[in-house]
C-alpha cells in the first residue's frame, strides 16, 4: 500500500512538472515571437525609410527663405542684410563712453606699435615706407565697419609681406624697376581682396582648412628664420643682396657681400643695441603685468632715439643706412596702376590667391583664439568677406595685403579694447602721423627697422607648439618638418606646396586604405567593440563581426576594403579553435555614403561568402547607403531578413532558432 501511495505521487509530480515545464515552454516561445516581432519591425523601419531627393531638399530650403522673407517687411529685410554687411549698425547703437575710453588708449597703444612696424613690413615687401603706413590707415577702417572681431588689429604683417617681395621679385626686380613692382604688388592685392570676398560669399572657407594646424605651425617657423636672415642686409648696411629666400642663397650673398663690398659695423652696432633694448622690455611687461604698454612703445621709441642719434651725430655720413625718402599725406588713388593687362596677369592672380589663403589662415586663427577668450562666435565667412572688401579697397588707395597681426592683436587686447573702435583710433593716428611726421623720419636708421622685425619673429616661432604636434601624431609632425624644411631650403612656395601635398596625401591615404576592425561582445552588455582595442571583448562561435571604419564606401576604396575582410575571413577559418564561421555580420554604422563602385564590391564580397558556405549580413546601414542598396537591388539579392538595425539584433537573430529554420544555415 504505502508503495502504491508512492508511485502515484510520483505520478502526480511529474504530471505538474510536465505540465510546468509546457507552460515555461509557451512563454519561452511566447517570448521569441515578441522578440522577432520587434527584431523585424526594426527592419522594417530601416528598410521603409527613404532620404529626401536632392529636389525636394532644394524646394524645402527655398521655401523656408522665403517663408522668413515674407514675415518680414522690404525695409526690414533690407536692414537685416545691412546689419548682416555691415556688423557695426547692429553694436553701434549701444556703444557707450566708458568703452570709448578703453578703446582709445588701446588705439593710442596700438599706433605707437602699429607706426614703426609697417614701415619695416613695407621694407621687408620691397616698397617705399609710406606704402606700409597707408596699408595701416584704409584696411583697418574698411574692416571696423564690415569685421565682427572686437579685438584683431589690422594692418600689414611679416608673413604676407614676406609672401609678396619673394613671389613678386620673381616677376620683376625691385630694384630694376620698382614702379612696375609697386603695381604688380597692389595688382596681387586686388586678386588677395577678390579671392578673399568670393570665399566668404560662396561660403568656401573650408579651402582655408587645407592648410592644417601643423602646417601652419612649420610654415610660420620657417618664414620667421627666412625673414630675420634677410633683415641681416639692414642689420650690417649691405648694398647689394639676393631676391632668393632660401638660408642657403642669404648666407651666401653675406658672405659675398662681407668680402667684397665694405660694411659699417656702426649699423651692427645700433641694430643690436635697439633689438636687446626692445627684447628687455618685452621681458619686463611679461614679468609685470601693469607694463603692458612698455613692450608697445618700445618700437616707437626706439624710431625716436635711433632717428635722433643719427640727426644730431650725422652718423649718415659715417656710413648709417637711414629711410630718406618718406612721401606723407593722404594715401593717394592707385586705381590706374592696375596692370590687368600685364603678360604675367596669370601668375599674378595665383599669387593674390596664395596670400589670400594664408592671410586669411593667420587671421581667423587670431580673430577666433581671442573671441573665444571673451565667448562669443565669429563668423569665419563673414570675415572673409570683410577681408576681402578691406583688400579690395585698399589696392584701389596704395595699401598693399593687410591681415590681421597677432602680436598687435595681443596688445590690443591688453590695452582693454572693447571694439573695433580701436582700429579706428589707431588710424587715425597714423594718418596724422602721415600729414605731420613723415619728415621727421628722414634720419631713421634702416637697422632699426631691421631690429623692430627681427624682435617681433620670436612669436612665429612655436618649439613647444611643434613637440607637442610630435607627441600626439607623428604624421602630422612630418608636415611640420616638411613645411618648415621646404620654406627654409627652398622658398615660400615650395614650403607651402610641400605642406599642402603632404596633407592631401594624409587624408587621401586614410580614404583608400581605412580600417577594418575586428568587433566582440563585452561580457555582461549589448556593446560590440573593437577586440584589439578591448582584449576582454569576446567572438560569438560562428559569427565574424567585421566594421568599417571609413565614411565613404567608393571607388577609392572598395576593392581594398573587399580584399580586407576577406583576408580576415580566412585567416579566421584556419584558426580551427574558433570554430566554423557560418555568417559574416559587416557592421555599416560608419559608412555615410556608397557609390556604384561600393555597391558591385559588395555584391562580389556576397558571391564568394556564399560559395564558402558564409552568409553575409548588414548592420545599421545608414539612410542614404540602405536607399542606394534597395535601388541596385542588392537588399533583394541578400535578403530583406538579413538586413538588421543594429549589430545586436544581427547577433541575437543569427543564434536564434527561428532564423535556422528560415536558412540552410544552422546557427
Amino acid at each position: 500500500k504505502r508503495n502504491l501511495t508512492t508511485v502515484i505521487t510520483n505520478k502526480k509530480n511529474n504530471r505538474m512538472g510536465s505540465l510546468a515545464n509546457e507552460s515555461f515552454n509557451i512563454e519561452l516561445h511566447q517570448l521569441d515571437a515578441a522578440t522577432d516581432t520587434a527584431r523585424n519591425q526594426r527592419t522594417q523601419w530601416l528598410l521603409t525609410s527613404n532620404p529626401p531627393s536632392f529636389f525636394h531638399q532644394f524646394i524645402s530650403s527655398v521655401k523656408k527663405n522665403v517663408d522668413k522673407t515674407t514675415k518680414q517687411s522690404r525695409n526690414g529685410v533690407f536692414f537685416s542684410l545691412l546689419k548682416g554687411l555691415f556688423p557695426i549698425l547692429s553694436w553701434g547703437r549701444n556703444y557707450k563712453g566708458t568703452k570709448f575710453k578703453h578703446d582709445i588708449m588701446a588705439g593710442l597703444t596700438l599706433a605707437s606699435l602699429c607706426i614703426p612696424q609697417s614701415i619695416g613690413y613695407a621694407n621687408l615687401a620691397k616698397l617705399d615706407p609710406q606704402y606700409g603706413l597707408y596699408t595701416s590707415v584704409v584696411p583697418p577702417l574698411i574692416y571696423a565697419v564690415m569685421g565682427s572681431s572686437r579685438e584683431i588689429a589690422i594692418g600689414p604683417v611679416a608673413v604676407v609681406s614676406l609672401l609678396i617681395s619673394a613671389l613678386i621679385s620673381k616677376i620683376i626686380d625691385p630694384a630694376v624697376d620698382h614702379i612696375a613692382y609697386r603695381n604688380l604688388v597692389f595688382t596681387a592685392t586686388f586678386f588677395t581682396g577678390a579671392f578673399q570676398a568670393v570665399f566668404g560669399l560662396f561660403r568656401l572657407g573650408f579651402l582655408v582648412d587645407f592648410l592644417s594646424h601643423a602646417a601652419i605651425v612649420g610654415f610660420m617657423g620657417g618664414a620667421a628664420i627666412v625673414i630675420g636672415l634677410q633683415q641681416v642686409k639692414g642689420l650690417l648696411g649691405i648694398n647689394h643682396f639676393t631676391t632668393k629666400t632660401d638660408v642657403v642663397s642669404v648666407l651666401e650673398a653675406v658672405y659675398k657681400s662681407l668680402h667684397n663690398e665694405p660694411w659699417f659695423p656702426l649699423n651692427f652696432v645700433l641694430g643690436c643695441s635697439f633689438l636687446i633694448f626692445i627684447l628687455m622690455t618685452r621681458f619686463i611687461g611679461k614679468r609685470n603685468k601693469k607694463l603692458f604698454w612698455l613692450p608697445a612703445i618700445a618700437p616707437l621709441l626706439s624710431v625716436v632715439l635711433s632717428t635722433l642719434i643719427v640727426y644730431l651725430t650725422k652718423a649718415d655720413q659715417h656710413g648709417v643706412k637711414i629711410v630718406k625718402h618718406f612721401k606723407g599725406g593722404i594715401n593717394p588713388s592707385s586705381l590706374h596702376q592696375l596692370q590687368f593687362n600685364s603678360p604675367h596677369i596669370g601668375e599674378i592672380a595665383k599669387i593674390g590667391l596664395i596670400c589670400a589663403i594664408v592671410a586669411l589662415t593667420e587671421a581667423i586663427a587670431v580673430g577666433r583664439s581671442f573671441a573665444s577668450i571673451k565667448g562669443y562666435h565669429l563668423d569665419g565667412n563673414k570675415e572673409m568677406v570683410a577681408m576681402g572688401c578691406m583688400n579690395l579697397v585698399g589696392s584701389l588707395t596704395s595699401c598693399y595685403t593687410a591681415t590681421g597681426s597677432f602680436s598687435r592683436t595681443a596688445v590690443n587686447f591688453s590695452a582693454g579694447c572693447e571694439t573695433v573702435v580701436s582700429n579706428i583710433v589707431m588710424a587715425i593716428t597714423v594718418l596724422i602721423s602721415l600729414e605731420l611726421l613723415t619728415k621727421l623720419l628722414y634720419y631713421t636708421p634702416l637697422a632699426i627697422l631691421a631690429s623692430i622685425i627681427i624682435s617681433a619673429l620670436p612669436g612665429l616661432i612655436d618649439i613647444s607648439e611643434a613637440f607637442h604636434i610630435w607627441k600626439v601624431d607623428k604624421t602630422d609632425f612630418i608636415i611640420c618638418i616638411a613645411a618648415f624644411l621646404g620654406v627654409l631650403f627652398g622658398s615660400v612656395e615650395i614650403g607651402l606646396i610641400i605642406a599642402v601635398g603632404i596633407s592631401f596625401g594624409k587624408i587621401i591615404l586614410g580614404t583608400i586604405r581605412p580600417s577594418v576592425e575586428l568587433q566582440g561582445r563585452l561580457p555582461g552588455t549589448d556593446t560590440f567593440c573593437d577586440i584589439t582595442q578591448f582584449p576582454v571583448a569576446t567572438e560569438t562561435v560562428g559569427i565574424l563581426i567585421i566594421r568599417v571604419n571609413n565614411a565613404s564606401l567608393c571607388f577609392a576604396n572598395a576593392n581594398f576594403i573587399r580584399g580586407r575582410i576577406l583576408s580576415i575571413v580566412t585567416n579566421r577559418s584556419e584558426e580551427q579553435s574558433k570554430g566554423k564561421i557560418r555568417i559574416l555580420v559587416l557592421d555599416m554604422s560608419s559608412v555615410m555614403s556608397i557609390d556604384t563602385s561600393g555597391i558591385v564590391a559588395l555584391e562580389e564580397l556576397h558571391r564568394e561568402l556564399v560559395s564558402q558556405g558564409i552568409q553575409l549580413a548588414l548592420a545599421n546601414p545608414r539612410w542614404k547607403v540602405i536607399n542606394k542598396l534597395k535601388v541596385a537591388k542588392f537588399v533583394d539579392e541578400l535578403g530583406k531578413g538579413w538586413i538588421f538595425l543594429s549589430v545586436g539584433d544581427a547577433v541575437d537573430a543569427c543564434l536564434n532558432a527561428k532564423m535556422a529554420d528560415l536558412s540552410t544555415i544552422n546557427c
